[in-house]
C-alpha cells in the first residue's frame, strides 16, 4: 500500500519491467510514443487509457499489459519529451552559452508540450532521459566552477526559469487561442481598466502606457531574465575565485 502513495516507492524506474503475457502486439515504447501524440492533441484533460487505446486500435485492456496505470505511464510520458532537450557542450561553447542553451532547449520542449507542466514533481526525475539531463548539467555547472550543493540551486534557479517561463507562455497561448485574438488585442482590452484605477495605482497606470508592447513579448523578457541569472552566477565565481 506505501508504494502506491510514496512517489519514489511507486516510481516505475525502480521497479523491474512488466511481464508480458503472450505474443506482444505492441511495444511500451510505441505506447509512449501514442501517449505523447495524444496529450500533444488532447492535453491532460482529454486523455485517459481507453482514448490511448483507441488511438492505436487496440483493447483498452491490452495496455496493462505494458504498464501498471496510468499514473505509470504518465511518468514515461515526462521521462520521453524530456530525451528532447538538447545540451550544449560546454567544452565547445563555454560554460555560459551552454547553460543558456540548456534553459532555451528546456522552455522549448515544455512548450511544444505543454501539458507537461502539471506533471513535474508527481515523480522522481530518474527516468533515463532525465538522468542525461542532469548528468549534463551537473558537469556544464561543475565546468564553470560551482560545487556541491551550489550547483543544485543553479541548476534549480536555471530550470526555474525555463519552467516558470513556459508556464506563463502557455496560458497566453490558451488564452489567445480561445479568444481568437492576438496577445496585443487581449491586452489593450484592458486600457480601460488601466485609465479607470489611474489615480490609485499612478505608477502601474504610467508604466503601463509607456509601454504598449512589452507585456506581449515573452522571448525578449525570457532572455532578459536569464541573462540576468547567469550574470549573477558569474558574479559569485568571481566573488569565490
Amino acid at each position: 500500500m506505501a508504494s502506491e502513495t510514496d512517489p519514489v516507492a511507486g516510481s516505475v524506474w525502480l521497479r523491474p519491467g512488466r511481464p508480458r503475457r503472450g505474443r506482444p502486439q505492441l511495444s511500451r515504447e510505441e505506447i509512449v510514443g501514442a501517449a505523447v501524440a495524444l496529450l500533444d492533441a488532447e492535453g491532460i484533460e482529454g486523455f485517459s487509457m481507453r482514448r490511448l487505446a483507441a488511438s492505436i486500435s487496440a483493447g483498452a485492456t491490452s495496455m496493462y499489459f505494458y504498464v501498471a496505470n496510468k499514473d505509470e505511464l504518465l511518468e514515461l510520458v515526462v521521462d520521453e519529451i524530456l530525451g528532447e532537450v538538447e545540451i550544449p557542450d560546454p567544452d565547445q561553447v563555454g560554460w555560459r552559452e551552454a547553460a543558456a542553451g540548456t534553459v532555451r532547449a528546456f522552455r522549448a520542449v515544455l512548450l511544444r508540450h505543454s501539458w507537461v507542466l502539471g506533471l513535474f514533481g508527481n515523480h522522481p526525475a530518474i527516468g533515463p532521459n532525465a538522468m542525461r539531463v542532469s548528468d549534463r548539467t551537473i558537469a556544464l555547472l561543475t565546468a564553470a566552477g560551482l560545487s556541491g550543493a551550489e550547483v543544485s540551486w543553479a541548476s534549480n534557479l536555471l530550470m526555474s526559469h525555463a519552467i516558470g517561463y513556459a508556464m506563463s507562455d502557455a496560458a497566453l497561448e490558451r488564452a489567445t487561442r480561445d479568444a481568437g485574438k492576438s496577445p496585443a488585442d487581449l491586452v489593450e482590452q484592458l486600457r480601460p481598466f488601466v485609465e479607470r484605477v489611474a489615480d490609485d495605482y499612478p505608477s502601474y497606470a504610467a508604466w503601463w502606457r509607456e509601454n504598449p508592447t512589452i507585456r506581449v513579448e515573452p522571448d525578449v523578457s525570457f532572455e532578459f531574465g536569464l541573462e540576468r541569472i547567469l550574470d549573477g552566477l558569474e558574479g559569485w565565481l568571481k566573488k569565490k575565485s
